[in-house]
């Protein structure tokens, strides 16, 4: 799958890929209502990665709805939106609003937003938190429900069990970790918030260890995700127990890496026997 906010809604990349090729897209965060993101800078690069604090720019669930739907319901591939809100009752009512639409068979709750009645601090960082929107949504919405877990956590297998019990019906993870990147001429962030998600390969080792650890800790399916650049990253994810893999910032340089990396994983199960990707899935 592509990951959310590095694909667009899908048909900006029409010209580059078959869409219809790609296991599922993910599109661009989306709200109850519109936000109009952080000022500029808001990206970054960095050694072996990048640097973003967009702030989740986007019209509108309701925006959605009308105008960008109509638009990407008929690709034929899984198109999932990613929901963003800022309190329980606001991530319910926006996954409400999508559980509406026929052609969205689900969505994905990224709980690393700040929780604004509790001091800002982000609801994926605390069970009570995480479990607190997964609970608000699921009596709201039902179809399949995929949870984005944050890693800037201590416990990050802790998180997975508390979004189980409340219904997730599968976990994606890595969300992108904080990170700083200062310019010494201006002494100043080189970021308009100071700090901003780092995504790339810089933070793959860390997304492998927290996918084998939290693969071992739930029942339900793991989305292994953080720095996938190739077939042989992807399956790093595979072994550590990922049942599918989403693509991010390698999508900035190489608009179908997609299918490179879905081609090169069969490439692989042919070269060492494995009838099916099924045979390597937490083998680690």
């Amino acid at each position: 799958m592509t990951a959310s906010g590095t694909f667009g809604y899908g048909v900006e990349f029409a010209d580059f890929v078959p869409l219809e090729g790609i296991g599922g897209i993910i599109v661009k965060g989306t709200t109850l209502n519109p936000r109009q993101g952080n000022d500029y800078p808001r990206m970054v690069e960095t050694a072996k990665g990048m640097l973003n604090c967009v702030g989740l720019q986007n019209k509108g669930v309701d925006y959605f709805a009308e105008h960008i739907y109509p638009e990407i319901k008929d690709i034929d591939t899984n198109m999932i939106v990613n929901v963003s809100g800022s309190s329980p009752d606001d991530y319910a009512e926006c996954a409400a609003r999508v559980d509406a639409l026929e052609r969205i068979p689900a969505i994905e709750l990224n709980i690393s937003c700040p929780n604004v009645k509790d001091g800002g601090m982000a609801f994926g960082v605390t069970c009570q938190g995480a479990a607190s929107v997964v609970k608000a949504v699921r009596k709201r919405y039902s179809k399949t429900l995929i949870v984005k877990l944050s890693p800037n956590v201590t416990n990050i297998a802790e998180i997975a069990r508390a979004v189980e019990a409340e219904g997730a019906d599968s976990v994606s993870l890595i969300n992108t970790l904080m990170g700083m990147s200062i310019d010494i001429e201006k002494r100043c962030s080189r970021l308009s918030i100071g700090t901003g998600g780092l995504s790339g390969p810089a933070v793959k080792p860390v997304a492998v260890r927290m996918v084998w650890q939290v693969a071992k800790a739930v029942n339900i399916p793991v989305v292994g995700l953080g720095g996938i650049m190739t077939a042989e990253d992807a399956i790093e994810f595979l072994m550590a127990g990922a049942t599918a893999v989403e693509i991010g910032t390698a999508n900035f340089i190489d608009p179908a890496v997609t299918i490179k990396v879905r081609d090169g994983i069969n490439d692989w199960l042919d070269r060492h026997g494995c009838k099916s990707v099924q045979e390597i899935i937490g083998v680690v």
